[in-house]
């Protein structure tokens, strides 16, 4: 979602997309290097409740992909996806890339949409990175454009497993994810695209990276999208 730049909150979020692209991704290879990302104090406090998994060793098996029977988001009002509640970091994390893959300009705003998936985000605002959820939106020009259109998506989870990287760091030290509970979780599918002068439109493959706060004893929740995708 376009802001201007000279506003200090879009500045503040072009810093923690720049910080989670180069450090949350580094962490991907050291779990410490999450954590450090993660622990540090230039976001604001947090005003809601955190969410997330049962245990580390209660997550899905590392590296383990998970194909089917996962939550899919819930629907309400006039098609905003809202949250699953869920323990398991890979099942949210498809939920996730559905709801990030999906949109319909006949029956909801730009800015419906965006607020809805910041609902995915987790509350602990020191790790939530709402910019990076907002950059997967159509800005409201091109949204009014695809609007006049009648266009609307919708996505198809075929995949969702740890990245390599995470898995190897997480074996390596198993302790150093209770720090945050965060987990990467890459997800891969298809995105249908249609308009009402091509009702059957068209699809494209979409393979994103997620990061998911999972607690224990709370349900899981986003912390955003990375910038680069992890195998």
């Amino acid at each position: 979602m376009s802001a201007a730049s000279s506003n200090p909150s879009s500045a503040s979020g072009v810093r923690r997309r720049a910080l989670l692209g180069t450090v949350v991704l580094a962490a991907l290879v050291a779990l410490a290097a999450l954590a450090t990302y993660l622990t540090r104090d230039n976001r604001e406090p947090t005003p809601r409740a955190t969410p997330s998994t049962s245990s580390v060793t209660d997550a899905p098996s590392s590296g383990g992909s998970s194909v089917s029977g996962s939550p899919q988001p819930t629907v309400h009002g006039h098609g905003l996806p809202t949250p699953p509640a869920t323990h398991d970091p890979i099942s949210y994390g498809k939920a996730a890339a559905a709801a990030l893959w999906s949109y319909d300009t006949r029956t909801y705003s730009q800015s419906e949409l965006v607020a809805a998936l910041r609902g995915w985000l987790t509350s602990e605002t020191k790790y939530a990175d709402p910019a990076s959820v907002d950059a997967v939106v159509p800005s409201p020009t091109l949204w009014k454009e695809m609007a006049a259109n009648g266009q609307f998506a919708t996505a198809k989870v075929a995949e969702g497993h740890f990245p390599n990287a995470f898995v190897q760091a997480l074996q390596a030290d198993p302790g150093t994810i209770t720090q945050a509970y965060v987990y990467a979780v890459t997800v891969s599918g298809k995105q249908s695209i249609a308009w009402k002068d091509s009702p059957a439109g068209g699809a494209e493959s979409r393979v994103t990276t997620l990061a998911v706060q999972c607690r224990p004893s709370q349900s899981c929740a986003l912390i955003g999208v990375m910038p680069t995708v992890a195998p």
